[in-house]
């Protein structure tokens, strides 16, 4: 882009495995994708942050010593968030004109905003001289979206978004926010990442309601296991003890209890590049989101449904926070094209609307290159 002087970007994210259970203080096991948000930047000696969009016509003004005032702006209140708690967490801003170019569908469960955020603070921390500390960018990231936007998510899409690595996934323990790297290799087979085209209008509050049902379920648990969180739990204590949960508190943790080993199990199956046992793992996940933890809707179920009965898909789930956004589908590099047809031609058949296919790959988090 002519006239800046850098390009960063920072990564959308999908989670492989290991949903609901951020919040349970689990593992997950998520990958950075090559959909991502690019900021050009550069220096424009004032005391003013000017922000624009290849996708809209609008521009917005920020002033540096007023970053806490921006949080009803619509399309900029993430980039001033990021900003203004930068700033608060002691580093140098200086004026900027940013110019955004996200290609992560917006509402789809990808984690457009996380690669905003990452890719402004990055932007900045550039312009500014500082090195990239990929772990605080995504820990201020965060802070950014809970206090500054108002939305209480987890830290897994922040640290994906700016840890990604090209060809891995990473094991995130959201507890220690610590990470482990597992190779990412599918060899005959592809991701396909399919959007059920339905906005998440239930995210919120059901969300809400599975939190405060795993936190009665480990308050009931803690009498009698020694445990700081759910996803302490393992699956013979749950076997033992599960009793004294009733009925969905009692789902709601069985869920949570065997998604953790459901992590644990595709970690190991893809360090040995058994993407078979990935499959049937992403089969499982789905159905235990389905019956167990009820957050899947007959959008995300009838495409993962159609995917698994296509002959060369090995395994199918909804990905995210559910009631709207992606599933993951592994399918035979020769079948794709047979898969993409079918799937869309089913969804289309039982919902009334068309399903959206993505083409993406695992990639890096945050990139800097200096035009």
């Amino acid at each position: 882009m002519k006239g800046y002087d850098y390009k960063i970007t920072a990564a959308g994210r999908i989670n492989i495995i290991g949903e609901h259970i951020d919040y349970c203080g689990g593992k997950v096991f998520p990958a950075a994708l090559s959909l991502n948000n690019t900021v050009y930047a550069r220096a424009n000696g004032t005391d003013k942050i000017n922000l624009s969009w290849t996708t809209l016509p609008d521009n917005v003004t920020l002033d540096i010593n007023g970053l806490d005032g921006y949080r009803n702006e619509k399309y900029a209140k993430f980039q001033a968030g990021c900003a203004y708690l930068w700033q608060k967490a002691g580093h140098k801003v200086i004026g900027c004109d940013l110019l955004m170019d996200c290609s992560v569908p917006f509402g789809s469960g990808l984690s457009s905003s996380a690669a905003i955020e990452v890719s402004t603070i990055a932007a900045l921390a550039t312009l500014a001289g500082e090195p990239l500390d990929k772990k605080e960018i995504a820990l201020i990231a965060q802070q950014a979206e809970r206090e500054y936007a108002g939305v209480n998510c987890g830290i897994m899409d922040q640290y994906a978004s700016a840890n990604g690595k090209r060809g891995c996934a990473m094991i995130l323990d959201c507890k220690s926010v610590t990470h482990e790297y597992v190779p990412f290799e599918l060899g005959d087979y592809s991701l396909i990442i399919i959007n059920c085209n339905k906005p998440h209008n239930l995210v919120e509050s059901k969300y809400n309601e599975r939190r405060a049902e795993t936190e009665k379920a480990l308050e009931i648990l803690k009498k009698v296991l020694p445990v700081s969180c759910l996803a302490e739990v393992t699956t013979e204590q749950f076997a033992k003890f599960g009793g004294m949960l009733s009925g969905k508190v009692y789902d709601r943790c069985k869920h949570v209890v065997e998604e953790c080993e459901r992590v644990k199990l595709a970690a190991e199956a893809m360090k040995s590049g058994d993407v078979l046992t990935l499959g049937k793992l992403l089969n499982a996940s789905h159905k235990s989101l389905k019956e167990l933890y009820e957050v899947t809707g007959k959008e995300l179920d009838a495409l993962a449904e159609s995917a698994q009965a296509h002959p060369a898909c090995i395994g199918s789930r909804m990905t995210g926070a559910g009631f709207g956004g992606c599933t993951i589908s592994l399918v035979e590099k020769d079948g794709v094209e047979s898969f993409k047809e079918s799937v869309s031609a089913a969804y289309r058949e039982k919902i009334g609307y068309d399903c959206k296919i993505y083409a993406a790959e695992i990639a890096d988090g945050i990139t800097v290159t200096k035009i």
